[in-house]
């Protein structure tokens, strides 16, 4: 009775997270926004109450989604620490404006429901290929055609009808 007690008065098995953060692989601090195909990591800290302190939660099946309308990610967090929770993704080709969701729900805990909204844009001009290599056919036709019209100019410019004489 006094376990139950203690839940409904929520004196235990509160879980509450104490941060969040996200970036690029190789940096320390998030952009104003991510760019497709961007590999990402994403970390998590969880704490439960325990009496009157706080204390780290540990458990194997907190999952993160990246959301745009629908998860184009779901991943599972990995326990790095006592509570610090750790996954790496790459970021879709899609853009647009997506959440870091983090929804945890379990039997004897409260819940946890946290997002966190990020906008992915397309490829720079700069950013990509110069050359796509299977457009080497296109290229190759482009290329004959402007040889071929180029040929035909010149015979067209160059070729005289023979002289006719008056008798025909």
């Amino acid at each position: 009775v006094a376990a139950l007690s203690a839940w409904v008065f929520k004196e235990n098995g509160v879980i509450r997270v104490k941060s969040v953060s996200h970036h690029k692989v190789g940096e320390e601090n998030p952009p104003v926004a991510y760019t497709i195909m961007d590999n990402v990591v994403f970390r998590l800290e969880l704490e439960r109450k325990s009496g009157n302190t706080w204390v780290p939660h540990n458990a194997n099946d907190v999952q993160m989604e990246f959301v745009r309308i629908d998860p184009f990610v779901r991943t599972t967090l990995k326990s790095i620490a006592q509570g610090k929770y750790e996954t790496v993704f790459k970021i879709p080709d899609v853009y647009g404006v997506y959440q870091f969701k983090v929804i945890y729900n379990r039997i004897g805990y409260t819940g946890i429901s946290n997002a966190t909204q990020v906008s992915v844009r397309p490829l720079e001009h700069t950013q990509y290929e110069r050359f796509i290599s299977s457009a080497y056919p296109y290229y190759a036709s482009a290329f004959s055609m402007m040889f071929g019209v180029f040929v035909f100019s010149i015979v067209f410019l160059h070729y005289k009808d023979d002289e006719k004489s008056k008798s025909d």
